[in-house]
């Protein structure tokens, strides 16, 4: 009998969930290199307690570095069949103050506030029995939670699995998914690299990912179940590349977490596009104390997007009150929040507020 795809299982008699309303804290048991700037981070509760999540989901973390409050969010690598600990792999980014600073600075033992698991990408509850990954760069990790689920299990589950990378050194976790497809036949990796490694050079599928290339791993790629993530132009060519194909979209499935940063063009664009804000509608002076800019934000926006169309550069992930990244601390004013569940009651009662979903009813001053 086919099974589907697993759900977050219960509990062991004995042990209880974590609950980060309780203790938010998780402590880091290992750090693993899986490539040259990537690291893979496993946490557990201080406590005698056990993970409750779904493949795809994620955790959003609280980070001080330099005197700073940061929340970052990161996809969980590890799988809901191993609840003892939890696991997020990161990418080293250039300049990214967060990513270098784990890579460089934080080891086991050190410790790191977060939420419960949350997020809607997932294959959890599906009935489909075959089932084709796409993922390019660090867009491997909520695949590889699920591909670690269907081992595990020992699921009735075709999966062929097919990552992007740069080089062949740069492919992760390609060890593992290679034992995993000599145990269980019916896991399939496949490797896509556009240039050769120093030392190291390449047999296998060359280029970018096209439909000669999914023709080539799964040539039944149009009675799968879909699933992608990675960097949103890559995410961007694989849906194009399948509605050309006539693949039916209704079995498709992203990552709809956008991490990149506004270009200057970007920028620009939503700049002017402040200036064509009705100026019927009443708008208050939000303040960022940290930054010292101020933005005359229209009741009808949230503070976000004005701050965007301003051309500022906050973090923020979801932009749907989920994640967490862009909570702030409201020194003072009132705001109209309609979360997600990203933000805890007590933190909204230490005057915390997510930027994203927040609409001011008054002037604010915001500590960023």
């Amino acid at each position: 009998m086919d099974a589907p795809a697993p759900t977050a299982g219960p509990i062991p008699t004995g042990y209880f969930r974590w609950e980060p309303e309780e203790d938010d804290v998780l402590i880091c048991r290992a750090v693993r290199e899986e490539t040259h700037d990537v690291k893979t981070f496993v946490f557990a509760p201080r406590n005698r307690r056990q993970f409750e999540f779904i493949s795809g989901q994620f955790l959003t973390f609280e980070f001080e570095i330099s005197g700073e409050t940061i929340h970052r969010c990161y996809t969980i690598s590890s799988p809901p069949s191993r609840p003892d600990t939890v696991s997020i792999t990161v990418k080293r980014v250039p300049g990214g103050p967060v990513s270098n600073w784990l890579h460089d600075e934080f080891k086991p033992g050190m410790m790191l506030k977060a939420t419960i698991p949350m997020g809607t990408f997932s294959w959890s509850g599906m009935a489909a029995t075959k089932y084709l990954f796409i993922s390019g760069g660090s867009g491997i990790t909520p695949l590889m939670s699920m591909t670690r689920s269907s081992y595990d299990l020992a699921l009735i589950a075709d999966i062929v699995f097919l990552h992007a990378a740069r080089s062949p050194s740069d492919i992760v976790f390609r060890d593992e998914l290679d034992f995993m497809a000599r145990r269980n036949r019916s896991i399939r990796p496949f490797h896509v690299v556009e240039r050769d490694a120093p030392g190291e050079p390449w047999s296998g599928l060359r280029g970018r990912i096209n439909l000669d290339v999914l023709k080539a791993v799964a040539p039944d790629f149009l009675e799968r179940e879909i699933f992608v993530c990675g960097p949103t132009p890559f995410m961007d060519a694989m849906r194009t590349v399948l509605r050309g194909a006539g693949f039916p979209m209704t079995r498709y499935h992203q990552e709809s977490f956008n991490f990149e940063d506004f270009t200057e063009e970007a920028q620009e664009a939503i700049a002017e596009a402040q200036a064509e804000i009705d100026s019927a509608v009443k708008t208050y002076r939000v303040e960022f104390a940290k930054t010292k800019r101020v933005v005359e934000v229209p009741a009808d926006l949230t503070v976000l997007e004005a701050a965007r169309r301003a051309g500022m550069r906050l973090p923020s992930s979801c932009t749907k009150g989920v994640c967490g990244t862009c909570k702030s601390k409201l020194v003072s004013g009132t705001v109209d929040m309609k979360h997600g569940g990203g933000i805890r009651q007590r933190e909204i009662d230490n005057g915390m507020t997510l930027l994203c979903c927040s609409k001011p009813t008054s002037d604010l001053v915001i500590d960023r």
